[in-house]
């Protein structure tokens, strides 16, 4: 079995403390048409870089039943910055619309197979996976962006139509794997295309 989730996998349900201090469950977000869950960090410059590309994609779906949740699930060992501390003061100082979640076991990332920072997946009601990889082609410099595709993955559901392209490698850097260098990736970790 490859290491990340396939099209039509459920999405794996968790249990993880957010920077407002509360803890969500994957049935926490139970009343949304659609679910996206994207496995994000504090000091990625692929994050900093579409961060507020990826708020202005919730703020134009969230009116629409779409929801977003960040995970981030990097050690802390490998940058302190991305430990959590670090994160309640990333959400108190850029307000960012969506809940963001610490998974300091990284138990979730292993279950949902993240790749990279960012890494965006996308669950309909019945929360399985239809869209899974990156939000645009070009995340540290999204003035050059070209290709939207996690907004047409989430346009092609809201109306109806089959996903047609559900799948696109993540682009960003790897999850930092606790213990281990900070280029490791799992050894049954791949690109998805």
């Amino acid at each position: 079995m490859a290491f990340t989730l396939h099209i039509n996998d459920k999405a794996p349900n968790f249990d993880l403390i957010a920077t407002d201090g509360i803890r969500y469950k994957l049935n926490d977000f139970k009343s949304s048409k659609l679910l996206v869950i994207f496995f994000t960090c504090n000091h990625c410059p692929y994050v900093i870089g579409s961060d507020e590309d990826t708020r202005a994609i919730a703020d134009k779906y969230i009116p629409n039943g779409v929801e977003f949740v960040g995970i981030n699930s990097n050690s802390a060992n490998t940058y302190e910055e991305d430990d959590y501390d670090h994160m309640v003061t990333r959400m108190e100082e850029n307000d960012f619309p969506w809940v963001y979640l610490y998974d300091e076991t990284q138990e979730v990332a292993m279950a949902y197979g993240a790749l990279r920072t960012p890494h965006y997946y996308l669950f309909n009601e019945a929360r399985k996976l239809i869209y899974i990889g990156r939000a645009v082609d070009n995340p540290r410099d999204t003035s050059k962006v070209q290709v939207r595709d996690l907004e047409r993955a989430i346009d092609e559901y809201l109306a109806g139509k089959e996903i047609s392209v559900p799948v696109t490698n993540p682009i960003g850097c790897n999850v930092k794997w606790d213990g281990k260098d900070k280029h490791w990736m799992p050894a049954d970790a791949c690109d998805l295309l």
